[in-house]
């Protein structure tokens, strides 16, 4: 997107893309520019550091991050800074380390694992989760961060509810009209 970015969407590895998209779909759709990267906590530990000084410098308002297993990408960045960060725990991953076999499995636990996960956080450094998968509601959660302070932001979510509460009466309708 173009524009300084002002949500940044990390992940723990390109098979979370999948999921993570739907954050970034929300976000564009109410035009706020986001960066996306991927970000070990295991493999690159001095990056996700790194990672953290770009965010606080780049005057992030949230960090969405998406982690499947044990899941600790969300709160190892969120030991790095005081930006509010939205873990998405993710149940799927792809198994791209065998014999070219890029399908995807379920986690061990089917996402379980990474709420518990990310939810459990000692005091002291907080992270907000959304449900297993629910990347779209981590993007409208950080477009709600930015929404106190940004009246276009908030006035585009006022119009994704109003949408959202059309939408169910027009359905209502319809059941009504040819029943059950």
């Amino acid at each position: 997107m173009a524009g300084a970015a002002r949500i940044g969407i990390i992940m723990g590895s390109s098979s979370d893309a999948v999921v993570m998209a739907d954050a970034a779909r929300m976000l564009d759709s109410l035009g706020i520019p986001h960066e996306d990267q991927i970000v070990s906590a295991h493999r690159t530990p001095d990056r996700l550091a790194t990672y953290a000084r770009h965010a606080e410098s780049s005057n992030f308002a949230a960090i969405i991050a998406g982690a499947g297993g044990a899941a600790h990408l969300p709160g190892m960045i969120a030991s790095h800074t005081v930006i509010p960060v939205i873990g998405v725990p993710i149940m799927a991953y792809n198994n791209k380390n065998q014999t070219g076999d890029e399908t995807f499995r379920l986690s061990a636990f089917g996402g379980l694992d990474s709420l518990l996960s990310i939810t459990e956080m000692p005091a002291g450094a907080p992270v907000v989760s959304v449900g297993v998968n629910k990347a779209k509601n981590a993007g409208m959660y950080a477009a709600m961060i930015l929404a106190v302070t940004d009246d276009s932001v908030r006035s585009a979510l006022a119009e994704i509810k109003r949408s959202q509460h059309d939408a169910v009466l027009k359905e209502s309708e319809e059941l009504q009209s040819r029943g059950l």
